[in-house]
């Protein structure tokens, strides 16, 4: 179609085909709506949403669990600042999305006209880049330009904001062969004297830790970290982003770190003697208080943002570069050649593993444990489910208790702990994977978000199911005034174990909905779910309001402060070295 005449709208549609596209989530209005006359004619499927934070979180949940760029689309005004939550979210999770905005006609910008938003300057601080366009013929650019940069490098949320002038204007159509991003050039190859320097560190270690985070997963850098551990017996340690980067049953992976992390992978950043970072971004949630974070350990950190690397921790050796690649390097380096001997690091990890375990017992003073619930969910649907979750308590028991053995199927809300993450990123996995179980774990707080796209579920054959842990309360917010207010529960009752009636709300809305109070409930709500593939579940499991979520680190508190339980703390047995 190139040289062909047409609206910018057309242009639009055609562009998107172009790139690849193969669903946008969605909600016309005034501006946008010229777009959306050519895209009832489009292969591309369009999902109408119930609302813009819906579609964006959509597309999140389709990338991350199929690696492709997700789209949302949304008109100007409230329509495009609806999106902004989860282009933040996108922003702090580098999750690669494009969001499509209408924009008023650029005689009116700067108006105040109806609907009129400047969504490029609200977004400039979380978006990998934006566009506004003017007119018709910088469509194909602008677009083509989005989905590169959404995709390459740090993968990161794009806008491209059109205006409805240029939407409706006449335009010669010409696809842009060559693409030009001035600036833009992420170093992909990293240097090889600093993968021999690292390998020197690595080489030298008695405690080294492989610290793994979200890039590794963006890089689909999996393989080649599987052989680095093979060929070095290093003990792995996997962020709430990567978890599933690396097996779990792995007996070298010691859990995820951090706040809620697992005594033995806090244990082996906190002695280790050095961190091999890939892809991490030495976030507080993992580090605690800096200063006493790993203060024994030499520090390689690899990134392909070189704005990350000695941000908050120093690296001794820098590695700018794609993980995979900085990966197939080193693992080249260790085809032949020993590093220390660094089995009593290991029978270390190893104790620390056996000796500090979640409680998984069904009960908990006579009502349902979370816990149980969602380890039962993960063991009868299996590694091969895809998994996505709210925030909050239940996601640091999903974090833990399901079975991450694949990469790519679990999604979740990282650094901008997004609560509604759940349902819309749900209905993009499914999307993404209309033929795999698409598990759904929230809270009652999270749920009462954005279940309503619950209905585009039901109307459009999206089978999602939705586990609703019911503790009746905003649970981890509860959890801090247990624990550091007093038990002063200010506003964070939700009285939700009557009101509302979840499994009447899921029906009222095309779901079926299942409820579970007691242990011998549990399997079968969840073998019922399974067995319902033509429309959406909800099961609303009844659990305990004051379950909390074990280990923790206070917020501002050291690593080395972590504790067990309310007032337990582990045995940190340094002659076990």
């Amino acid at each position: 179609m190139a040289g062909s005449q047409m609206t910018g709208a057309q242009a639009l549609v055609e562009s998107l085909e172009r790139v690849g596209v193969e669903v946008i989530f969605g909600i016309p209005g005034g501006t946008i709506l010229p777009a959306y006359d050519p895209l009832m004619d489009s292969k591309i499927r369009h999902i109408l949403v119930r609302h813009e934070q819906g579609a964006g979180h959509a597309a999140e949940g389709y990338a991350v669990t199929t690696g492709k760029v997700g789209v949302c689309m949304a008109t100007s005004g409230p329509g495009a600042t609806n999106l902004v939550t989860a282009i933040s979210n996108a922003y702090m999770d580098s999750t690669p999305i494009v969001a499509i905005t209408g924009q008023v006609a650029a005689s009116a910008i700067g108006t105040d006209a109806f609907q009129e938003a400047d969504i490029r300057g609200i977004t400039f601080p979380i978006t990998k880049h934006s566009y506004l366009v003017k007119t018709a013929s910088d469509i194909p650019k602008a677009i083509k330009a989005a989905f590169e940069l959404a995709k390459t490098g740090r993968p990161g949320p794009v806008l491209v904001d059109i205006t409805k002038d240029a939407l409706n204007a006449t335009v010669e159509f010409e696809w842009p062969q060559d693409l030009v991003l001035p600036g833009y050039r992420p170093t992909v190859k990293p240097h090889l004297r600093q993968i021999r320097e690292a390998a020197k560190l690595i080489r030298a270690a008695e405690r080294p830790v492989l610290y793994v985070g979200g890039g590794v997963c963006k890089a689909k850098a999996y393989k080649q970290l599987a052989k680095l551990v093979e060929l070095t017996g290093i003990p792995v340690v996997t962020t709430l982003m990567a978890r599933g980067a690396f097996p779990d049953s792995h007996p070298l992976n010691y859990g995820m770190p951090g706040m809620h992390g697992t005594v033995a992978a806090v244990g082996a950043l906190q002695r280790a003697d050095l961190l091999i970072a890939l892809g991490a971004r030495f976030d507080d949630r993992v580090t605690g208080r800096l200063d006493s974070f790993a203060v024994g350990a030499k520090v390689i950190h690899a990134d392909i943002d070189p704005a990350e690397i000695s941000k908050n921790r120093i690296a001794d050796v820098p590695i700018v570069g794609d993980v995979g690649h900085t990966l197939n390097e080193l693992v080249d380096l260790f085809a032949e050649g020993k590093n220390a001997d660094i089995s009593g690091w290991v029978r270390y990890l190893d104790n620390l593993r056996s000796r500090y375990h979640a409680d998984t017992t069904p009960l908990e003073e006579g009502v349902l444990s979370p816990e149980y619930v969602i380890k039962r969910i993960g063991e009868l649907a299996g590694p091969d489910a895809y998994y996505v979750t709210g925030v909050g308590q239940h996601q640091m028991w999903s974090a833990h208790l399901l079975p991450h053995q694949e990469p790519g199927h679990f999604a979740t809300s990282g650094g901008a702990g997004t609560m509604g993450f759940c349902v819309p990123a749900a209905m993009g996995a499914q999307v993404g994977h209309p033929k795999a179980q698409v598990w759904g774990i929230d809270g009652d707080g999270c749920f009462q978000m954005t279940n309503q796209e619950l209905v585009t579920c039901a109307l459009n054959g999206i089978p999602i199911k939705i586990a609703v842990m019911n503790n009746q309360s905003l649970g981890m917010v509860r959890q801090w005034q247990t624990l550091f207010y007093g038990e002063r529960y200010s506003n964070t009752d939700l009285k939700s174990l009557t009101l509302p009636d979840f499994p009447k709300l899921a029906e009222a809305m095309g779901a079926v909905g299942l409820r579970a109070v007691e242990p011998d409930q549990v399997d079968e709500v969840i073998k019922q779910a399974m067995a319902i593939n033509d429309r959406p579940v909800v099961i609303e499991f009844v659990v305990h309001k004051d379950s909390m979520v074990w280990p923790m680190v206070a917020a501002g508190a050291s690593n080395d402060d972590i504790k067990i339980a309310r007032d337990l703390a582990p045995i940190w047995e340094e002659e076990d070295l």
